[in-house]
């Protein structure tokens, strides 16, 4: 196997399981707030105390209801205080949980179901039970179904509400000291499998992801040497917990004393996080891409202050991240655009933020400098679910004279990484997961005879020791004149426009390159309306030739220092957003190329049709 550069960094983490993780905290801050969440217009919380009771409430129902060690559950929720609780509850059972995304469709969720063999599954609302109701017929192994909102009118005798759930264990957890609790949970095993997390991937049925209980413990034993994290923080929750990105950070919080507190609803984090007000949070690049645009929405005299500011804050910016101190003007300029401007971005998240975590995609470089600028410190860091999921990240002590933005950081303690002949990111460490569920050809393709990790990911390693995500290994597009393009960091580059939402680079074995695109479409009818464009819907605006005309200009000029086979020649306009729901968004809001491409072939056979060469836009009707 040959490597460009190979980067490791030293690290000795006692094996654990998650386990010991939870009794750490509970024994060492037990009257402190452990989880919140919204109710009745107000936040109430629960101790870690109270939860311990709650988690033994669940261990005992699960018992209750005949589940035995290396069983499996599943939870199909929103983030909540339950869901949590019945995640304890299974890890200190050893019932291996089985996460599931709450916006799958029935049929994914029964292939999910069967796949693991599930017994049990925990859901959140009559909605997600209407789910299970549809499919339960389909699911020979699933006996119980334990719903956290009470649903209304009749239910069978194997659907029980949380509080019935409870009171089936209560008998159990009466009969059962804390003590003889505690030293069931703690014969866990560090290499027990504690969890199976299926992918949500690009492209095939997703693969069931084993991580073992030493796969997260080390995980966030090493990350705590990476984040500053104490009971002084609090957090707001709010990426799927069916995702180890949140999941771990969860993990990793909850042991540190961080009081987590639930958003309500994905819709709800803007006024979540200022009601909040967190000094740690996570996220994916979606979030920071739309904030951003709104900013860059503004118009008028808002518009120009806003201009001005993030021109001046570039040029701090870059003062900065070089180790140079600006000059008089910039910093008496900078003083005023915090005062006027990035003073107001960073109350809109709270005002008491210390730093974002950022995950799950490589982040725009000229978004996260326009925070940094404001005042906002972004981490991007780098994993996969298989990787459980942190392998590298952005420390705050690195900032920020060596703070490397479009770098995702350096190795976390204990992990090693390295490059291969093709551009293949490799990593090997203790957070590497067992395998794929009952997939052991699977298993042996992405990871080697020497225990190498091949992520599908490509990057390179600077020599500091950063290593920078170009692309996915998959994702390279190879024109039929043979020439490799990386779309992402084209795609990236578009997204900083405030007409651009969600760009798609096509074209692969093609002549050349097109750019499908899901406009921003506030920002489109804003700008036709003050050209005397009316446009009654989507399509109608999109239709309009100077729209067309505009977009075009716009993507051009974004990208007018490409060469001429990394610039898109047509631009394919799309009137619907992509979405988790129509199955062309993962839940981590990655776009799936290949469902894009396969939905609009008829569309892209135009495109390409030789007779078509001369036209330069085309509307997805």
């Amino acid at each position: 196997m040959g490597q460009r550069r190979h980067a490791s960094t030293p690290g000795e983490f006692a094996p654990g399981t998650l386990v010991d993780l939870f009794f750490e905290v509970v024994d060492r801050l037990g009257d402190r707030p452990a989880l919140q969440w919204y109710g009745d217009g107000s936040w109430p919380s629960m101790t870690y105390s109270e939860a311990l009771e709650q988690v033994r409430g669940v261990s005992g129902g699960l018992a209750e209801l005949g589940l035995e060690r290396g069983d499996r559950a599943a939870i199909l929720a929103e983030n909540r205080p339950e869901w949590a609780l019945a995640d304890y509850g299974c890890l200190t059972s050893g019932i291996v949980d089985v996460p599931i995304y709450a916006t799958l469709t029935p049929r994914q969720v029964a292939y999910i179901l069967n796949d693991c063999g599930a017994r049990l599954v925990f859901v959140s609302t009559p909605e997600q039970l209407e789910k299970i109701r549809q499919i339960r017929k389909a699911c020979p192994a699933l006996e119980w179904v334990v719903v956290f909102d009470p649903p209304e009118g009749t239910r069978d005798d194997h659907e029980l509400t949380w509080s019935e759930f409870l009171e089936r264990g209560a008998s159990r957890v009466v009969a059962s000291s804390v003590k003889a609790f505690r030293k069931e949970a703690l014969s866990a095993d560090p290499g027990d499998v504690a969890t199976i997390l299926y992918t949500s991937g690009t492209t095939g049925d997703p693969k069931g992801v084993m991580l073992t209980h030493n796969n997260l413990h080390f995980n966030v034993r090493t990350a705590q040497t990476c984040l500053p994290i104490d009971d002084r923080d609090t957090t707001l929750s709010f990426l799927p917990l069916s995702h180890v990105f949140q999941r771990m950070v969860d993990y990793l919080l909850f042991n540190r004393g961080c009081p987590i507190t639930y958003a309500r609803a994905i819709e709800t984090v803007p006024d979540d996080l200022k009601a909040v007000s967190p000094t740690i949070v996570v996220s994916v690049p979606r979030l920071y891409e739309k904030v951003y645009a709104k900013v860059m929405d503004a118009d008028g005299v808002k518009g120009k202050l806003v201009g001005w500011a993030t021109e001046v804050g570039r040029r701090w910016a870059e003062d900065q991240l070089a180790g140079r101190t600006s000059g008089p003007v910039t910093r008496a300029q900078y003083a005023l655009a915090r005062k006027l401007v990035f003073s107001k971005i960073c109350a809109g998240v709270g005002g008491r933020l210390r730093y974002f975590v950022s995950g799950g995609a490589p982040l725009a470089p000229d978004i996260n400098k326009f925070f940094f600028s404001a005042g906002i410190t972004i981490l991007e860091g780098y994993g996969l679910t298989e990787t459980s999921p942190v392998t590298n990240v952005n420390k705050p002590e690195d900032f920020p004279a060596n703070f490397r933005i479009g770098t995702v950081g350096k190795p976390v303690p204990g992990t090693e990484v390295q490059i291969a002949e093709d551009g293949e990111i490799l990593v090997r460490g203790p957070q590497i997961m067992k395998g794929y569920y009952k997939r052991p050809d699977a298993t042996r393709e992405v990871i080697d005879e020497e225990g190498w990790f091949h992520t599908g990911d490509v990057g390179e390693i600077d020599a500091d020791g950063f290593l920078r995500i170009t692309d996915r290994k998959k994702d390279l597009i190879v024109t039929a004149g043979g020439k490799n393009v990386a779309p992402q960091p084209i795609e990236n580059r578009l997204k900083k426009n405030r007409f651009f939402d969600q760009p798609v680079l096509v074209g692969d074995r093609e002549r050349f390159l097109s750019l499908m695109l899901v406009p921003d479409f506030e920002t489109v009818s804003a700008w036709a309306r003050e050209n005397g464009i009316q446009a009654l819907d989507r399509k109608a605006l999109l239709s309009e030739s100077r729209v067309q005309a505009h977009l075009l200009e716009q993507m051009k000029r974004e990208l007018s220092d490409l060469s001429s086979f990394e610039m898109p020649k047509k631009l394919v306009l799309l009137p619907e957003p992509f979405s988790i729901e129509d199955g062309s968004l993962t839940p981590t809001q990655k776009v799936k190329r290949r469902v894009v491409q396969e939905r609009h072939q008829d569309l892209l056979k135009s495109v390409y049709d030789p007779a078509n060469m001369q036209t330069s836009v085309f509307t997805a009707w």
